[in-house]
């Protein structure tokens, strides 16, 4: 009998099939796997509730399917990996490649405390960042050429789980609570689900009010579906839906792509020009966006929807984003960091990039003369006003449109006033773009 063990280091890819990283542990160790996650106290101090509760469930999906096996310890990686590999005389431990800033130390770290091999194999994404460069050998900086030679790339088709793995037990810490439904099997039948409607994303896509999105942004940022996957079930279906889902899935790759060659950008303007813009120090302001109290119910919707759930309507993102830096003229940073907190399926690269896009300082960005209407944007996603009525319950006495413009309505008990002037707020934030050109 073999006595040849692997590690498979879980991060990103809490999933069984679809996952090349496995199949190298798997054949490395003679079909003997330790499975470990580790509770990395650098990642998980600054989660917010919504984002542990999923993680944990489904690392307890995860253990499940490896015969409650997962070996889940809590500490710095690069003293828990090395400390298990040499604890069971591993002959290698297996990742799937980590390109964002933090990952990448981390790894290094890891790697220079084993005794055995890291070996990384595949990623979190359909084409790994820096995979799609320009004729210059660049990384692109505009969305659509990166998504021409995105699909001239191309991706592998998805593979199945492995058979025959003899999943070895160890001692590991216990399992942080998680009672709602999350992990690979889960994801799958959410997005199979999904599947039946997705001619209808390019239409509705931009509607919170009908709840139609397919809020597979979690499973992705935990790695219980591949966009593999999902993009091999894409090239099955002839629809404006899927093509514009498509290109949503690229959109994701195009930020990894971007936060993987210029590390930076996390929290600092891919247009150097923007340091020098003027911005306000958050204050009381800043605490009535957080806390959906601004006034404008469109905004105060998605906020307490986010502070409810965890999740935001992509819509709904651009505008309390846009709301923050152009209407309270509050630094991109803040949002970001706020975001990345309290979402479900925060993640540094899609949403630093956007919360730049937003700005205007990013990549592909939106001109910064862009500002959106905050009561208008509601009137035209959300035209009954049922999304706002739905998570602002001082405004459910007013029907239909009225829900977006309260004070033309006599008000409402308890719903605050808008806290700014949006007109005069675009023009000073215009004054403001004015002055670093």
């Amino acid at each position: 009998m073999s006595t040849v063990t692997a590690v498979m280091w879980f991060r990103r890819d809490l999933r069984l099939a679809d996952n090349p990283a496995l199949l190298d542990a798997v054949a490395a160790g003679d079909g003997r796997v330790l499975g470990l996650f580790v509770l990395d106290p650098a990642l998980w101090d600054r989660s917010g509730d919504p984002r542990r509760a999923h993680l944990a469930a489904s690392l307890r999906s995860l253990s499940a399917s490896m015969d409650g096996r997962l070996v889940v310890r809590r500490g710095d990686p690069a003293t828990v990996v090395p400390a298990v590999a040499d604890a069971i005389g591993a002959a290698s431990v297996h990742v799937s490649a980590d390109h964002a800033p933090y990952g990448q130390r981390r790894d290094h770290a890891v790697e220079a405390s084993l005794t055995c091999p890291l070996v990384r194999t595949g990623s979190p994404y359909a084409v790994a960042p820096g995979r799609v460069l320009n004729q210059q050998g660049r990384s692109y900086q505009v969305f659509t050429p990166y998504f021409k030679a995105w699909l001239a790339h191309g991706w592998r088709q998805p593979v199945g789980a492995p058979d025959g793995v003899e999943w070895i037990a160890a001692d590991g810490d216990e399992l942080p609570h998680g009672s709602e439904v999350a992990g690979e099997q889960a994801a799958l039948e959410r997005w199979q689900a999904y599947l039946d409607d997705v001619a209808a994303y390019d239409d509705e896509r931009d509607r919170p009010d009908l709840d139609s999105t397919s809020r597979m942004s979690v499973p992705l940022k935990y790695g219980e579906i591949h966009p593999r996957t999902m993009l091999a079930d894409l090239a099955r279906k002839r629809s404006t839906g899927a093509e514009a889902y498509r290109r949503e899935l690229a959109w994701r790759e195009f930020c990894a792509d971007l936060l993987a060659r210029y590390p930076d950008a996390a929290w600092k303007p891919l247009r150097p020009e923007f340091e020098r813009m003027r911005y306000d120090e958050p204050g009381e302001l800043f605490d009535a966006w957080r806390e959906g109290r601004t006034g404008f119910p469109f905004v105060d919707a998605g906020m307490r929807q986010l502070a409810a759930t965890g999740f935001l309507h992509n819509r709904v993102r651009m505008v309390v984003a846009s709301f923050l830096v152009k209407d309270l003229h509050v630094h991109w940073r803040f949002g970001a960091r706020w975001f990345l907190r309290s979402l479900r399926d925060g993640d540094l690269a899609s949403n630093s990039l956007n919360w730049q896009w937003v700005a205007g300082c990013g990549a592909d960005a939106a001109p910064y003369f862009r500002i959106f209407n905050p009561v208008g944007q509601g009137l035209k996603f959300d035209p009954e006003g049922d999304y706002v009525r739905r998570w602002v319950p001082e405004l459910r006495h007013l029907a239909g449109r009225a829900a977006h413009e309260p004070w033309k309505h006599g008000g409402a008990d308890g719903y605050p006033a808008p806290v700014v002037d949006h007109a005069e707020a675009r023009r000073e934030a215009l004054r403001r773009y004015d002055a670093i050109r």
